[in-house]
């Protein structure tokens, strides 16, 4: 698609709209979704193309071709512009970690390069803002719930998802929808995709994904009781002691998605070693509940998160997403790098990318002590064993 687009905005120097663009692609490389041509626009916008206005697009000067030089595999100037990009970057035991947007760092990715994502995104998007962010340091609250003291314990802040508004709901579906589409060209077929989600909010997540063409999977269920819902009506406790006004939740679902197979099951395996989940023993199959302690508070000492997932549960959840333990997983969304630390307790291979360099520091810093903790698992906290 890359090389459709700039060969139509090639012979358009003033520009054109979105609808031109579409029809120009067509004649150069068949039928194309205009979804998908308005994503790659929004995506390589400003690195490859410079918005005008309301879907009107000219393609970038430092990025244009000279008179006479066709785009080709020997030519190619996006790659050039790619290698001068720098991001941050630590090398952690078998993990990397990069500081940067995760979908300017999709964008420029090797297509085919990762086996598996779990990851626990922002899907409030705006808890973590710089602005909210800022508060939830300052112990100022905002869009977190700052739930009091217990026995002399502090516990952790939870977002307050209903306080979004339409709006902002809007803008989470647009932003995953996004974000799948510049995901699916980096996983190998057959890659698991698993997110962590919330029963408010998991319905928008899942219609973005699917509509970007990953494979609707199921859930894991997280069976944990944490301190979102159950609440009386505010202001009115006492005449309402009978009422809660949601149910206090006490499991979190974990979206579980798959990039298309090419051929079957065992053709995939073979080929990209994707496709399905690794068994936790000949005997018994992966399965979609694991019930799960709140995170240790060692845990939250060496990693304060205020979206920290407990090692035992995460563990269980990466070895699982490799079906043959080989390849690469990423965290797109890494935070304090939880995920990222469950994969190097285990054994594989991962890739962390965060944008907040707060996070990004803190995950460099936590990543090698996590892996290092061992499990605490009683078996009968868990039904993968």
């Amino acid at each position: 698609m890359r090389d459709a687009v700039v060969k139509v905005l090639e012979t358009k120097p003033g520009g054109a709209s979105v609808a031109e663009i579409v029809a120009g692609v067509h004649d150069v490389i068949g039928d194309v979704p205009r979804s998908s041509v308005r994503s790659y626009l929004r995506l390589n916008t400003p690195r490859m193309f410079v918005r005008q206005g309301r879907g009107r697009y000219l393609l970038n000067e430092a990025l244009a071709p000279p008179a006479g030089v066709r785009i080709s595999a020997e030519n190619d100037l996006e790659a050039e512009a790619d290698a001068q990009i720098r991001w941050p970057s630590r090398s952690l035991g078998r993990t990397k970690l990069y500081r940067a947007d995760c979908l300017d760092w999709l964008a420029r990715a090797e297509p085919n390069s990762v086996h598996a994502v779990v990851t626990d995104p922002p899907y409030g998007l705006v808890e973590y803002s710089a602005k909210e962010q800022a508060k939830l340091r300052r112990r100022q609250g905002g869009v977190w719930r700052l739930p009091p003291s217990f026995d002399g314990a502090k516990r952790s802040p939870l977002p307050r998802f209903t306080v979004l508004s339409q709006t902002d709901l809007d803008h989470l579906s647009l932003f995953f929808g996004r974000w799948a589409q510049a995901l699916k060209p980096v996983l190998v077929p057959g890659a698991n995709v698993v997110v962590a989600a919330n029963p408010l909010m998991s319905y928008l997540v899942a219609v973005a994904l699917v509509q970007a063409g990953l494979e609707r999977r199921g859930e894991i269920v997280r069976l944990v009781t944490t301190m979102r819902g159950g609440d009386r009506p505010k202001g009115a406790h006492d005449e309402f002691s009978g009422v809660s006004v949601m149910p206090r939740s006490m499991w979190e679902p974990w979206l579980v998605f798959r990039k298309p197979l090419e051929g079957r099951v065992q053709d995939n395996l073979r080929k990209w070693g994707a496709g399905g989940f690794r068994r936790p023993s000949s005997a018994k199959p992966f399965g979609d509940v694991i019930r799960s302690s709140p995170t240790r508070t060692e845990e939250r000492t060496l990693a304060p998160h205020p979206s920290l997932k407990p090692q035992d549960f995460l563990r269980q959840v990466v070895r699982g997403v490799l079906p043959l333990g080989e390849g690469v997983v990423l965290d797109p969304f890494c935070g304090s790098g939880s995920t990222l630390a469950a994969a190097e307790a285990v054994g594989y291979q991962s890739i962390g990318v965060e944008k907040d360099s707060h996070y990004f520091d803190l995950a460099c810093e936590a990543v090698p002590k996590l892996a290092r903790l061992s499990s605490r698992l009683q078996p009968s906290l868990s039904l993968q064993d």
